[in-house]
Order: structure tokens, then sequence, then C-alpha cells
């Protein structure tokens, strides 16, 4: 029995947005972890073992580390000056991405959210400040508690921001940043069998394993975590989620997040070395047509919708073949 056409090309565009997804940045990242203090003793192991994770994944991933407030080694200065410092030295421009993980305790006093670091605690509006010249790829993780007014200020284009919590009154102790470590290196978080976990996949499963967590003990959830990469600021939490899509809008009708976060990786698949940093541009840009095309959808009709569609993917299978072609000659 033949195959219906359209159908047939539904085949097609799956294949091709599987050779496409099992790309990513060729760069040297460099990830910033940030450990807060502990507040109390019981927390100061739990928090260090986080910090510990980020690293080995940072180091196995070809990442350069920077640690602050891990051990008393680094404490020439207060951790407010080194995470000042270690900000404002790095590069503002260029294609490799900069990581800023911040484990550990949050407050929110109804206007200004801080992270709290031993000695003066670093607030939002800091590190917009500090991350304001920054214009290469960023990617800022705040595991804490009350975190969620960081997506307000940090969101911008070109940025990743992801919080433990959906508001600032969310003030209890955060089980997110646990589960997000889990999963760094974790096959079971490779949604779709790529060969690595992205950011989004990570976010996905580490915020469904919180609510497990909240579930299984039988507690209310006191804990939303939220992802925010289309940088209007207002997040988007993992139910939203079908797949690796966002199929839920707020009321403000932003577009959805998810569609960058699905191409960073910490440990690289094997596919990221083949993309230079010309070839990356280019496909930002067919995917942003791409994400504009879907979210048009609606108001078209199909058949037009999915020849669109087909030229689009089929740009950007050829991009992916000449970039691995590219990465073959080097």
């Amino acid at each position: 029995m033949a195959k219906n056409p359209r159908n047939a090309m539904k085949d097609l565009l799956t294949a091709i947005l599987l050779l496409i997804n099992a790309a990513s940045i060729r760069a040297e990242s460099t990830v910033i972890i940030v450990t807060g203090a502990p507040g109390e003793a019981e927390y100061r192991e739990d928090f260090a073992k986080q910090g510990s994770a980020w690293r080995e994944a940072a180091q196995q991933g070809g990442a350069r580390v920077i640690e602050i407030g891990i051990s008393e080694e680094n404490k020439l200065k207060p951790d407010f000056d080194a995470l000042h410092e270690s900000l404002t030295a790095e590069k503002p421009d260029g294609q490799d991405a900069l990581w800023l993980v911040l484990n550990g305790h949050g407050t929110w006093d109804g206007k200004i959210a801080r992270f709290n670091l031993r000695g003066p605690d670093v607030s939002a509006d800091d590190l917009a400040s500090w991350l304001k010249p920054v214009n290469r790829p960023a990617v800022i993780i705040n595991t804490a508690s009350s975190s969620a007014p960081f997506i307000a200020r940090l969101a911008a284009p070109g940025r990743i921001v992801i919080t433990a919590t959906r508001s600032g009154s969310e003030q209890n102790l955060t089980r997110f940043g646990k589960h997000l470590t889990a999963v760094l290196a974790d096959k079971a978080a490779d949604l779709d069998t790529d060969g690595s976990v992205s950011l989004l996949e990570a976010f996905l499963v580490a915020s469904r394993r919180t609510a497990e967590f909240y579930k299984t003990e039988g507690r209310l959830a006191t804990e939303h975590a939220l992802i925010d990469d289309n940088g209007d600021g207002l997040g988007t939490p993992a139910d939203w989620f079908k797949g690796l899509r966002a199929v839920k809008k707020s009321d403000k009708n932003a577009s959805t997040d998810g569609a960058a976060a699905r191409h960073f990786f910490l440990i690289p698949p094997a596919s990221e070395k083949q993309w230079s940093p010309a070839k990356i541009k280019q496909r930002e840009q067919l995917e942003a047509r791409l994400a504009a095309l879907r979210e048009a959808k609606a108001s078209m009709k199909e058949d037009a919708y999915y020849v669109q569609v087909e030229a689009l993917l089929l740009e950007l299978a050829r991009l992916t073949q000449a970039a691995a072609a590219e990465a073959r000659l080097e």
C-alpha cells in the first residue's frame, strides 16, 4: 500500500530534524561555579557535592572552570568581589558560551532577590549590571530558593536563564539543584537519544524528578523551576512541555521557550566539533525562521505550512552536511 504523500513528507522532515538536532556549538565554554554560604552545617556537604558535580561535568565537556566559594583556599577576597572580577574579566563577545551556576540559598524581600554568598550577598541587579556588556552566548542557572526574580532581571536575547522557583516567595530549601547535577551525564535524561544531555533535557528531567520527590514524600511542592531562552523574561515551567517543545503559552501570548536550550550542552555530543562560528550563525538564523513559522502555523493553510517547513529543514540539512564536510577538511 502506497504511503500518503503528507505522511511521507512528515517522515522526511523527522529524519532531517534528527540530523540537525545532533549538532551543537564548537567552542570552549567558561563555566563559573558559585557555591553559596551554607547557612547551616548540614547543607555544606550537599552544596559542595553539587559544585563538584558541575566541575566534573564541565571538565568532561572541555570547558574552562572557575570555582568560587568551594573551599577556604579561595577566601583571599570576599566571594562577591571574586564573582565580580571573574565575570568582568570574561571577554564580552565571541561564540564560546559563558555559564554561571549558583548553588545555595537565596532570599527575596519583595523587591530585591539575592543569592547568599560568604560575606556580602549578590543580587539579581548586581549580576544584571555585570553581565550587561556580555554579547556572547550565556547560561545563568540559579538553583537557590527565591530565585525566580533572576529571570526578569537577567533574561536577554542569546541567554538561557534557569531558576529553581517560579516566584520569589518560594523561599524553602530547594531540591532542584541536586536533581539537575544528577542528570548532567545521565543517559536516561537523553530524551532525543542523540548521545548527550542538552540543557533543555536536563531542565525537564530534573524538574520532573523534583516534582516526584514531593509527591513521593506526600509534601506540598514548594518549588517549581522555570526556563527562559527567548529573552522575554517570563519563563516556562517543565509541565508546559510535550517532549522537547513547549506547547503552552503565557497569558501574554509570548513566544515559547526551549528552542535554544535544546542546542546547549555541557558535555557535547560527538558531532559538536563540526560547527564553525560562521555556520552556527547561519543555523541560528534558519532556526529562528523555523520557530517563527511554527508560531504562525494556526493561521496558515496546512499545505502551505508544510511546504515552507520542508524548504527550511532541507536548507538546514544542507548546512549540516556542509559543516560536517568542512570539519573533515580540518
